[in-house]
This record gives structure tokens, C-alpha cells and sequence, in this order.
């Protein structure tokens, strides 16, 4: 029985455990010294990275973070010519209800 009680734990725990693997995002906050402002990378960011990376030739499935800082720069300014109606603040917008 108590071995019984034991597995049935484990079980659970590991379930439990996996069922939270799906559901992660990984979003984070991103602070762009240029324009000294924040932008929250989410699925929007996201999207606006991609087009930017679309439009410039670049890699899109490359993190931002590891963008040479000169590419940053040219990001930050397409990001900023480009609308920022999801831009710094709307971080109740994306968040995630599991």
C-alpha cells in the first residue's frame, strides 16, 4: 500500500511537472538604450522581429539577444518607424491564463 501510495506521488508530481512544459513562453522584457525605452518580448515583438528580419535579409529564427549590438540599433530604429501600438505597457495584453 504505501508503495503503492508512493508511485501514485511520483506519478503526479512528474505530470504535472510536464503539463507546465507546454505552456511556457519564455517572454521577456527588452530595454532599448537608443530610444531608453522597454518593449516586452511577446508574441507581437515577435512578429515585428520576424517582418524585420524578413525585410532585411536576415535570419529569423536568430535571437535578438545575440544580434551584434549594431543590428540592435537598426532593429530598434525600423521597430520605432514602424507603429507601437503594443509598445511598452500592454504587458497585461499577452499574459498568459493556464
Amino acid at each position: 500500500m504505501k508503495r503503492s501510495a508512493q508511485l501514485l506521488l511520483l506519478g503526479t508530481a512528474l505530470a504535472s511537472s510536464m503539463a507546465g512544459l507546454g505552456c511556457e513562453h519564455h517572454y521577456y522584457r527588452a530595454y532599448d538604450p537608443y530610444y531608453t525605452d522597454y518593449h516586452d518580448w511577446n508574441r507581437n515583438e515577435i512578429a515585428y522581429y520576424h517582418r524585420w528580419a524578413d525585410e532585411t535579409h536576415r535570419d529569423r529564427g536568430r535571437d535578438f539577444r545575440s544580434l551584434r549590438p549594431e543590428e540592435q540599433k537598426e532593429y530598434w530604429t525600423w521597430r520605432h518607424n514602424h507603429g507601437d501600438r503594443d509598445h511598452d505597457g500592454d504587458r497585461d495584453h499577452d499574459r498568459d491564463h493556464h
